[in-house]
Formats: C-alpha cells, sequence, structure tokens
C-alpha cells in the first residue's frame, strides 16, 4: 500500500459510498473500486461490506482506517515541518469559531502568541455545523462551538455555559426585573441562527420543556440585521450573553431570562478523535484549559 491508496480508503470510508468518495477525489468510480479490491488482496481481509444501499466499515477497516488517519497527519506535518523550517516558521494555528464569537478568545489568542511568537494563525468563523465539517475535512484542527450537536467523533472541551437574554426595542414599557420564558412567549420573537443549529434548538427546547408555545414570527442569522430590526421595534429576540456584548449601541433593553432550568448554551472547543493533532494545536488546548482553571 502507499499513502495514495491511504486517503482513497480515507475517503470511503468517511463518505460512506464508491461514488462519493470519487467524486471527492475527482476520480472516476471504477479504478477506486479496483484500488480498493488491490488493498483487501494485498491485506488479506475485507475492509468494506459492499450492499446496494450503503457500505459498511469491517473491524479490519476500521482498524486500517485509524492507522491510515495518522500516517496521512504524520505525512502532512512532515511535509509542513519542512517547509516551516525552510520559511522560520515553526507552526500554525487553525482555528474555527462559531458565528456568537466568545469575547475572551482575543484575550487568549493574545497569550498564546506571548507563549509562541513564532506561530501564525488561520481562523475562520463560521455556524457551528459547518465548523464540525471544516474540523472533519481537516481544513481546520480545532473549533469553539455551540452545543448540542452530535459529536461522537470529536473530543471536546467544555468551556462553560452561557445565559440568555430577552431583547426588545427600547421603546416597549420595560420590565423591572428578571424576566421568564412565560412572561416573553407573547412577544413576536424572531430567533437567531436557523434552524437545526446550537442556539435555535436550545431556545426551542426550553418553551417545549415548560409546555409553552411562543409566538415565533421568523429567524436570522445576520445579526446585525437582527439588532436593527429589533431596535425598531420590528420584534423581539433572544439571544445568549456574548451576542450583546459584541453588538453594542443598539436602541434595545436587555432582561436574563430566569426560571427556565438548565436554560443556557453550553460551549466547546472540539476536535477529531483518532487524528493526531499538530503540537500548535496541542499548546493552544494547553493553554485554553490552564486559562479555564484561572478563572472557575
Amino acid at each position: 500500500m502507499d499513502i495514495r491508496q491511504l486517503r482513497y480508503f480515507i475517503a470511503i470510508v468517511e463518505e460512506k459510498s464508491i461514488s462519493a468518495a470519487a467524486k471527492r477525489l475527482h476520480l472516476s468510480q471504477p479504478p477506486l473500486s479496483q484500488q480498493l479490491k488491490a488493498m483487501e488482496e494485498e491485506l488479506g481481509s475485507i475492509l468494506i461490506e459492499r450492499s446496494k444501499k450503503h457500505l459498511e466499515v469491517t473491524e479490519a477497516g476500521k482498524a486500517l482506517y485509524k492507522y491510515a488517519l495518522q500516517m496521512i497527519q504524520l505525512m502532512d506535518e512532515a511535509k509542513m515541518e519542512v517547509k516551516e523550517v525552510g520559511s522560520g516558521v515553526k507552526g500554525r494555528l487553525t482555528i474555527g469559531i462559531n458565528t456568537f464569537s466568545d469575547v475572551s478568545l482575543p484575550e487568549i489568542l493574545h497569550q498564546f502568541r506571548n507563549h509562541y511568537p513564532k506561530v501564525t494563525f488561520k481562523i475562520q468563523q463560521n455556524e457551528s455545523a459547518v465548523l464540525c465539517q471544516l474540523v472533519r475535512d481537516r481544513v481546520i484542527e480545532l473549533a469553539i462551538i455551540r452545543l448540542p450537536l452530535e459529536l461522537n467523533d470529536f473530543s471536546v472541551v467544555h468551556l462553560y455555559n452561557e445565559p440568555f437574554y430577552f431583547i426588545t426595542s427600547n421603546k416597549q414599557k420595560p420590565f423591572n426585573h428578571e424576566v421568564t420564558l412565560t412572561d416573553v412567549q407573547n412577544y413576536p420573537i424572531i430567533l437567531p441562527s436557523t434552524q437545526g443549529l446550537g442556539v435555535h434548538y436550545l431556545i426551542l427546547e426550553a418553551f417545549s420543556r415548560m409546555d409553552l408555545n411562543p409566538n415565533l414570527v421568523g429567524e436570522c442569522s445576520d445579526i446585525s440585521l437582527l439588532m436593527d430590526l429589533i431596535s425598531s421595534d420590528f420584534c423581539t429576540s433572544i439571544v445568549p450573553e456574548t451576542l450583546l456584548k459584541r453588538h453594542k449601541g443598539y436602541a434595545i433593553h436587555a432582561y436574563k431570562i430566569s426560571g427556565a432550568t438548565e436554560f443556557s448554551s453550553p460551549v466547546g472547543l472540539i476536535w477529531m478523535k483518532n487524528y493526531r493533532l499538530s503540537n500548535t494545536a496541542q499548546h493552544f488546548i494547553e493553554l485554553l484549559k490552564n486559562h479555564l482553571q484561572l478563572h472557575t
């Protein structure tokens, strides 16, 4: 077997389809099937069980997949190390940040650069589900995401739980106290983010847990637009605390939501299981864990 065949096998396992793997690799399907058959003959083991509907990875295939990831990672790291030594760069931190970015991240990155001044950065901002896929595709190594999401493929460090706030235009009669979901259910609410993602799910689940039927009039993934709509008294919303800290200066009232058991937004750092992280990523995880210990 060679590195090229291992890359083919990884694509087949992850796509669960010869045709989808061929498309990902920009190959035609027959040669890819032939490469898989050649690997099985060389190893004397069935790696993939084939059926009309889908492919199933055998135990032998799972073992090969685990080592294939490590070997590809080592090969990529070897290439990167040579390039970095040649250019004087000693590492690169590739990390994704959820759209509702953690306001303490600049402080953490500043500390990291003080410790590792020759490290360069690739920082991508996107929705949590997209970031998970970018980590799977090895576009980035680490991501700070909002939960809950399906995370069986990932290692997770829980960072913190963040409270939610109900926000209205300052034209609305203000509350003089924290609010409950019962207090706000009849207001016209536009939810941040989009259906199927962490924050959206948490809000709907909290209402459902209390047998409430909120007056949901829409959803909006553009947070600046959402804040404009709220301050113009078009709607209200429910948002995590970080959003308020990052989007200041709007004509709004904000009220912490209380009385909803476990109604908070968990945030975590993720990376792929069975995948060797670069030293740069490992140093960042270590620094972040130390930061958490100092602030708990």
